[in-house]
């Protein structure tokens, strides 16, 4: 995409999958949690747009990341504090709309309360609610599975099944998101299995600027979504954040026995898509705001 203008504003321009390591500023002044391989990632599948100051820094940014035929999420809607209060953000928010709708693709986003009143004249409807936890340490073991079922850790091995698990669950396709996450957090990455060694569930992860985010869970119960993330946390052992759809009642009881707090709400909200829920009730903690 050629450089755009518009009036009083800086050029937008595409940004480049070279330009992750720069534009971390831009989400570290936000508060958010992503780091350089977050940035790569989504700049390697999907197209992003930009906008430097007099001094080459970048001060905006918006991203397309398409998750199958049809849906393109929309992320990293970012404008450095000094370039807010000129329209820069709705630019190259439209920028990122119109990529979307240049593919055939409906959009989603997961919006912040400030966001929410932004993104509904657009023609964003709300699908679900969602909280932000953040834990600390666990204060109890991990649940174990419901019975019958058994958890291991999950390996390079075990990607093609978490692949067919997901997709039609999620209602994403998102095959080289998982394989990033799955190699980020070996560590704690479980798979749930059922007897005879059908998937039922699994849960994945990455580092973050802040802390880890432990996401996504995706299972057939809330049971056993609870024992993954349980098993994950206790694994992982430091500082984390997990995002939890508000329907989840099990999951958000026990993150607050365990002294979590959720001081964020988020809305997942979709545009273009009539007649598709994405209600998705078997994912239990998202990839994140950015990934869907």
């Amino acid at each position: 995409m050629a450089a755009t203008e518009t009036a009083g504003l800086p050029s937008i321009v595409e940004l480049e999958v070279a330009d992750a390591a720069a534009l971390c500023p831009l989400s570290q002044e936000a508060g958010w949690n992503q780091v350089a391989q977050d940035w790569r990632l989504m700049l390697t599948l999907g197209q992003g747009f930009g906008a430097r100051g007099d001094d080459g820094r970048w001060i905006g940014s918006a991203l397309t990341l398409p998750l199958g035929p049809r849906l393109a999420w929309i992320s990293m809607v970012l404008v450095t504090k000094a370039a807010r209060g000129r329209g820069l953000g709705t630019a190259l928010l439209s920028a990122s709309l119109a990529a979307a709708e240049a593919s055939g693709r409906g959009a989603g986003l997961d919006a912040t309360e400030f966001g929410r009143p932004i993104y509904l004249p657009l023609g964003f409807r709300d699908v679900f609610a969602l909280a932000r936890w953040h834990l600390d340490g666990l204060q109890a073991a991990p649940v174990a599975p419901p019975p019958g079922l058994s958890l291991r850790a999950a390996g390079h091995a075990d990607l093609a099944a978490i692949i067919a698990y997901d997709t039609p669950r999620s209602g994403f396709c998102r095959q080289a998101i998982l394989a990033d996450l799955l190699s980020r957090s070996a560590g704690f990455a479980h798979l749930a299995s059922a007897p005879g060694g059908a998937p039922a569930g699994f849960v994945l992860g990455r580092e973050g600027h802040r802390r880890w985010h432990v996401g996504p869970i995706v299972a057939e119960d809330e049971g056993t979504a609870l024992a993954l993330l349980s098993t994950a946390a206790a694994r992982l052992a430091q500082p984390m954040l997990i995002d939890v759809p508000e329907r989840h009642g099990r999951l958000r009881d026990w993150l607050a026995a365990q002294g979590a707090t959720a001081p964020r709400r988020f809305s997942r909200m979709l545009r273009g898509l009539t007649g598709e829920s994405h209600d998705a009730p078997c994912v239990f903690a998202l990839a994140g705001p950015e990934l869907g």
